[in-house]
């Protein structure tokens, strides 16, 4: 069995005015088909990401739209906010949704970002899993002290009461295997991604995650671990790979921290290449990242992909879709998507046998 979720990270467009069209009609879409999350993400001050400053918000408005589909950050960057607001926000939005919502926290690597929080940034880790203690405190109705605005130390908790009794809590991880080992010792679920590593990496990585677990008194299966992979599942191979090489290519361009990988996986730094080599580059790039890296072709490459994946140990695929592929396309192509995620389901797996 693999889970399909949908992910959105997209780069800002200014030029229309209907910015959240293709998130709102996905994500209904996912809702009725049966897809098992959608993330949105945390992110501040640059147009790429820029649509997506609070996934609280987000994931507010995308409970009065949908009915079962789970509300995941993706992530919240704990360090640039306080805790006990992180367990507000997100308790309104567990009543919403009626008890859909989990969180994926991480750490943050953007120095710009932490002008909302400046003191955390140099401790910023070791911030995020207190945070993540104190806000699991919370969230099972324990209070925690804190002074107020008359240097008096008192107690608060907080309100609404969630839904869920414990709030399922993933960690972000990149390509440091310390925060592999770490969400397994902490018992957490893992969320990660293919930029700057590979799948024989990342299986390992996955493998250090899964020990931990053992080691800290969890089974190793019940940790589940959610891959991000820019998705579009078409008719046609080449027709695809037209369709998504310059709205990708662009994708990569505009997403510095994206581009700033591919350079330094050659071997080189960005401020050393020339442009033309950069975009040949670049579309090298595309030329591997699609078919070692990401879910891009037709129904009959994008299953050998997922099977790759489930032998490693991933267990969800978090497709994301919105890198700049016209909107009316992209909600075509998900037609395809969900065909590909219930063949992997279980109640087709089921039927097959």
């Amino acid at each position: 069995m693999m889970d399909f979720s949908l992910f959105f990270f997209s780069n800002y467009n200014v030029e229309t005015d209907n910015k959240y069209h293709l998130l709102k009609e996905s994500v209904k879409y996912a809702d009725q088909q049966g897809f098992k999350a959608v993330w949105t993400p945390e992110r501040h001050f640059h147009e790429f990401g820029g649509l997506f400053p609070n996934p609280s918000v987000t994931s507010s408005a995308l409970s009065m739209i949908t009915d079962q589909i789970e509300l995941r950050s993706g992530s919240t960057v704990s360090p640039l906010h306080d805790e006990i607001r992180i367990a507000e926000e997100w308790s309104v939005v567990d009543n919403l949704s009626n008890g859909r919502v989990a969180l994926s926290f991480a750490s943050g690597w953007n120095g710009n970002d932490f002008v909302l929080a400046k003191d955390n940034y140099e401790n910023r880790h070791k911030v995020m899993y207190d945070q993540i203690d104190t806000i699991q405190r919370l969230w099972k109705g324990e209070s925690v002290k804190r002074v107020n605005g008359f240097n008096k130390e008192v107690e608060v908790g907080v309100f609404p009461r969630p839904i869920q009794k414990e709030l399922p809590i993933w960690i972000t991880a990149a390509g440091n295997e310390k925060t592999y080992e770490m969400a397994g010792e902490k018992g957490m679920h893992l969320l990660t991604h293919l930029l700057g590593q590979d799948l024989d990496e990342l299986a390992r990585k996955i493998l250090i995650y899964r020990e931990a677990r053992v080691r800290n008194g969890y089974t190793a299966e019940s940790g589940k671990v959610a891959l991000m992979l820019h998705t579009y599942v078409g008719e046609d191979e080449e027709e695809t790979m037209k369709v998504v090489e310059k709205p990708f290519i662009d994708y990569l361009r505009s997403a510095t921290s994206l581009s700033k990988v591919l350079y330094e996986e050659a071997g080189h730094k960005a401020e050393d290449i020339p442009e033309v080599d950069k975009e040949l580059m670049l579309k090298h790039s595309f030329q591997r990242y699609s078919k070692e890296a990401a879910l891009i072709g037709t129904l009959d490459s994008c299953s050998e992909m997922v099977v790759n994946l489930a032998e490693i140990g991933v267990d969800e695929i978090a497709c994301l879709v919105d890198f700049g592929i016209e909107p009316s396309l992209t909600l075509e192509a998900l037609k395809n998507l969900n065909t590909l995620q219930k063949i992997f389901s279980d109640q087709e797996t089921e039927a097959l046998a």
